[in-house]
């Protein structure tokens, strides 16, 4: 056999081998919906919000926030601001004629990045339950009771959702979504889930003051919410993915568009398990299961996929001559049809496959030291709350 083609089949078993044990564990487990010991509850919350100039969708924003089936004399807002646009002025007139919910504005005179807003938000937060969201999102009107009833299982400690409706449309963003929540309702049956999501994550006062008091999340983060949750899980506490938590965010299809988005959060992952890659083998089902997958799945994974690629490549040339070049260019077409939404059934894979490049860029970038908290605005996701 040609050592090529013996390569690029060791390669691509290789890498397909935890996926595969993946989908034996689910088919055992047969997971479903959240694994808390739900319960009706009515804590006090704490919303917070952060904005950078969003004067064009956070009157839209707010109008989301107040439309919550949940009452909101047991509500605050607290909105950190560190808007060039007039935001905050908006947020303010919003609420002048307002008794409910409570607004906490909190003005920054400078954009020092998302974790330190954060940071102080959380410890402006005064109620039991604190919820953080983003404004380029929506929430659904049930999401504060769902979150409430996981975290009256005195073993929750924090919770997140599902994106349950792609805005702009994008199958690609959609497809990984679908993917993604079913290996998140299996992390948390087995114990607890890694990734949470900016657009809703709830999390109890207590459990934050427990990782710090004034600081809890690293000024320097680029995945605020999914540390915070770590933090909380190392603390002691379960942290998990509730299917029945739905919000809305918008994504491009487009590769080139999706890169920036796409590649951040990458970088903030992959950061974010190198600084805390003492807890692989500890805390249960945790650090034995749930952080390995997600190791092999965003640190060792994208680089054996490029490597299958290569190598795919070698052993098709050496094989047919030029007429091997049929491999690369049979990928550049799936590229295409995956950006385009014209896969149909196979727009999952290629989801899985458009994050494992995202993946290896945010790597080659934190290699090079790029990367920092801040956040650019993309206007034409926006259009999208408009």
């Amino acid at each position: 056999m040609n050592p090529f083609v013996a390569a690029a089949g060791l390669l691509v078993g290789l890498t397909a081998l935890p996926y595969l044990a993946f989908l034996t564990l689910y088919g055992l487990v047969r997971p479903d919906g959240s694994p808390a010991d739900k319960r009706a509850a009515e804590p006090t919350v704490s919303i917070v919000l952060p904005t950078y100039d969003e004067s064009g969708i956070v009157e839209g924003k707010l109008d989301d926030l107040l439309s919550l089936d949940y009452p909101m004399e047991k509500v605050e807002l607290v909105v950190v601001d560190s808007s060039t646009d007039e935001t905050p002025e908006l947020v303010e007139a919003y609420f002048a004629d307002r008794e409910h919910p409570e607004l906490n504005l909190i003005r920054e005179t400078e954009r020092r990045g998302l974790a330190p807003a954060l940071n102080d938000a959380y410890a402006a937060a005064d109620n039991e339950m604190v919820v953080k969201t983003d404004c380029d999102s929506y929430v659904a009107d049930d999401a504060l009771r769902e979150a409430a009833a996981n975290l009256a299982d005195p073993d929750v400690a924090a919770v997140t959702g599902q994106n349950a409706d792609v805005l702009g449309g994008s199958e690609v963003e959609a497809g990984y979504r679908g993917v993604q929540a079913h290996i998140q309702t299996l992390e948390s049956q087995l114990d607890s889930t890694l990734i949470f999501h900016g657009p809703f994550s709830a999390f109890e006062n207590e459990a934050i003051e427990a990782v710090h008091p004034t600081a809890p999340v690293d000024p320097d983060s680029l995945a605020d919410d999914t540390e915070l949750a770590l933090k909380i899980r190392r603390g002691g506490d379960r942290v998990l993915f509730d299917p029945a938590i739905r919000y809305s965010e918008a994504s491009h299809s487009e590769f080139g568009k999706r890169r920036l988005q796409k590649d951040r959060r990458g970088m903030g992952l992959i950061r974010l398990l190198a600084q805390h890659r003492d807890a692989l083998g500890r805390y249960g089902n945790y650090g034995r299961v749930v952080l390995p997958f997600n190791w092999w799945f965003m640190v060792v994974s994208p680089w054996l996929v490029a490597l299958d690629v290569i190598v795919a490549t070698a052993a098709g040339v050496a094989v047919a001559g030029w007429a091997g070049l049929a491999v690369p260019a049979a990928l550049a077409g799936f590229v295409w049809l995956g950006q385009k939404d014209l896969l149909g059934p196979g727009q999952a894979v290629y989801a899985v496959f458009d994050s494992q490049v995202s993946l290896l860029n945010g790597a080659l970038e934190l290699l090079r030291g790029e990367g920092d908290g801040t956040w650019e605005v993309d206007e034409e996701l926006r259009e999208a709350f408009d």
